[in-house]
């Protein structure tokens, strides 16, 4: 099944306004989507006999800058049996950064998404131990934001970059 088919086939069982738009520059090519929409067409795309999207191989964020006021949680997913490439995008405003959590489906959300939580500030509704995994548990702030300001001190150590 080409990408083609593929969006066809979620707007064939979960609705044309499942697919908010798609990026086919994108490497795997990509499907732009509501967070609301998110864990039912994880769930499809993982479940239906056709697709079988059984590996979660990434979830990342990306930060489009204060000025876009947004930011994006980014999921590849990879069908082993079928070798097929898939990657979801669901963007989030910056005033409202939680999208519901896919532990549920993939064991490998988990950590996957404690790291988004920790370098971005993304929250994920309903993950099972939601806490830092690559910063200390009191650090300020996301590393990995555009509006992240460096700390000077911390634990009273100057912090030199």
């Amino acid at each position: 099944m080409n990408f083609e088919e593929i969006v066809t086939h979620i707007k064939t069982n979960l609705g044309e306004n499942v697919v908010l738009s798609t990026d086919e520059n994108a490497s795997p090519k990509a499907i732009i989507i509501p967070a609301e929409s998110l864990v039912g067409l994880m769930d499809f795309l993982q479940k239906n006999d056709q697709l079988y999207f059984d590996s979660l191989s990434c979830i990342t964020g990306l930060d489009n800058g204060p000025e876009a006021n947004t930011m994006e949680v980014i999921y590849n997913l990879y069908s082993i049996p079928f070798n097929l490439h898939l990657m979801v995008k669901v963007e989030l405003g910056r005033e409202k950064l939680v999208i519901d959590s896919l532990c549920g489906l993939w064991r490998t959300a988990d950590w996957q998404e404690r790291e988004v939580f920790d370098l971005y500030g993304i929250h994920f509704n309903n993950h099972p131990d939601l806490r830092r995994i690559l910063m200390p548990a009191d650090w300020d702030g996301f590393p990995l934001r555009k509006d992240y300001q460096e700390q000077e001190y911390y634990r009273g150590i100057k912090v030199e970059y």
